[in-house]
């Protein structure tokens, strides 16, 4: 929908009359234009004209996710990112991002994708889904008016990539979707530069924006919170049919993908929904699409249930190999075998790690080196 900014006075002029959707408006709004500080001097900056919205007599209609937040003048969306104004729709949450770090590729957790290499991992506040269990909610949950944030423009993301000699940038923490403005312009510089981008995301997003994002992607890995459509509403708050499209979608267009599924007991535990999700994975051609069991620790609304027991991610890792998973994994166990990667062919440990520490390596040109058999990934 074009590429309009909100000026420096609209900005301000929104703020200082009491939008309700910015955690400024109560110093904005006790403060002289004159006595804006530095950082909320820079707030205006920090917008740009959404891709993905329609207008309609009730307000905009957001179309960037299932979510379809139909979104009144002046109030923000469901994410908390995406504000109407004057009729359009503007994100804001471009270039001021909340966390920056450099991490192992296999933090996000992938696996089989330039395996010790660097990401640079950036995230923005807000999120399109409110996951009682969720372990980032200090910013996914939290308005960017209420976070300490950057300011690190895309051309700047690309370039402190590249100071730091990380071979991707990883879009994470949060949720990528809700800053996809933001993602877009800074993968497709990224591109150009010769550094890859990946995905770290539930996944929740209508096809279009998913495609087209789809074509600066290098890898994904994508949360699958469970294969119960009631699973999704009353622990995600969203639904699970644009998930299970969004897994299709992004191997349909060769993006290199990684699937996460977080136990969480007495929510997601059940191990016949365990062997029903593994079944679906193994029947639409995901066989060889690596699957993370990862343990729950108790996090924001869902302090009160245990972390998730060892048993139990050992019983989902072996439901996974038995119904055809080639590349099983478990995460957040500190010394469980469920770390290696192990050959379809041979059987053998082809990659042995400790942590996020890769301790031997035994894959040439893909394939293992005991048997020749393919090891899908991306290598090198």
């Amino acid at each position: 929908m074009g590429e309009g900014r909100l000026s420096k006075r609209d900005f301000i002029k929104l703020s200082l009359a009491g939008a309700g959707c910015f955690a400024l408006e109560n110093t904005l709004s006790a403060k002289a234009l004159s006595s804006l500080s530095p950082d909320e001097e820079k707030l205006w900056k920090w917008s740009k004209e959404a891709i993905y919205y329609i207008q309609t007599p009730r307000g905009i209609k957001c179309k960037l996710c299932p979510q379809n937040c139909d979104i009144e003048l002046d109030k923000v969306g469901e994410c908390k990112t995406r504000l109407n104004h004057n009729g359009k729709l503007y994100t804001i949450v471009y270039g001021n991002p909340c966390a920056i770090h450099i991490d192992p590729i296999e933090k996000k957790p992938l696996y089989h994708f330039l395996p010790q290499s660097l990401a640079y991992s950036i995230a923005t506040a807000g999120c399109n889904l409110a996951c009682l269990n969720c372990q980032n909610w200090t910013i996914s949950q939290k308005s960017p008016y209420e976070t300490r944030n950057y300011d690190l423009m895309p051309e700047k993301v690309v370039e402190e990539a590249k100071k730091y000699k990380s071979k991707s940038i990883a879009y994470t923490y949060s949720e990528p979707i809700i800053f996809y403005e933001y993602v877009y312009d800074t993968a497709k510089i990224a591109r150009l530069q010769g550094i890859k981008n990946v995905f770290i995301s539930a996944g929740y997003i209508h096809e279009q924006p998913l495609r087209e994002i789809a074509r600066y992607l290098d890898a994904a890995n994508i949360d699958l919170k469970s294969l119960s459509n009631e699973t999704y509403e009353m622990l995600n708050a969203g639904t699970l049919e644009p998930v299970l499209n969004t897994l299709k979608i992004l191997k349909e267009e060769g993006v290199w993908l990684e699937i996460t599924n977080l136990v969480v007991p007495s929510w997601t535990d059940d191990l016949d929904e365990i062997k029903k999700m593994c079944d679906w994975l193994y029947d639409n051609d995901f066989n060889n699409v690596p699957l993370h069991f990862s343990r729950f620790h108790p996090e924001y609304k869902l302090t009160n249930l245990p972390p998730t027991p060892a048993e139990t991610l050992m019983n989902a890792h072996e439901i996974a190999r038995e119904a055809g998973l080639n590349y099983v994994y478990i995460g957040n166990l500190p010394g469980s075998k469920g770390q290696d990667t192990i050959c379809p062919g041979c059987k053998k440990v082809v990659v042995s790690r400790s942590g996020y520490v890769m301790k031997d390596f035994q894959i040439k040109s893909g394939k293992c080196e005991h048997c020749n058999s393919t090891i899908h990934g991306v290598w090198e």
